[in-house]
């Protein structure tokens, strides 16, 4: 898969440096899968998940560093890429705010 924002990946980083090395774990991850489906995510990334978002996308969401941030994505299986969106703490997460900009 091709992860489109990579820059976006090392600033979210720099922002939450506990969260680095995780985030650079997950792209080097995604850049060597095949994803096809959900199902697919599911095998490299056990705890994602996905949602609809207010603009009517699905978008996938990632656990970050156990459970301590949330990776907001949209992955276009067909064309193999994965669009990073959105980098937030579990508690900015759990206030669902950000479903209403994507």
């Amino acid at each position: 898969m091709r992860v489109i924002k990579e820059a976006f990946l090392l600033a979210a980083g720099r922002k939450h440096p506990p969260a680095a090395r995780h985030l650079d774990a997950w792209r080097k991850a995604v850049k060597q899968a095949n994803w096809r489906n959900l199902v697919d995510v599911r095998r490299s990334c056990p705890h994602t998940d996905s949602t609809k978002v207010r603009g009517g996308r699905t978008v996938l969401i990632f656990n970050i560093r156990r459970n301590d941030y949330r990776l907001i994505a949209a992955a276009h299986f067909n064309r193999q890429i994965v669009y990073t969106l959105r980098f937030m703490t579990h508690a900015e997460y759990s206030k669902e705010r950000w479903k209403e900009t994507l």
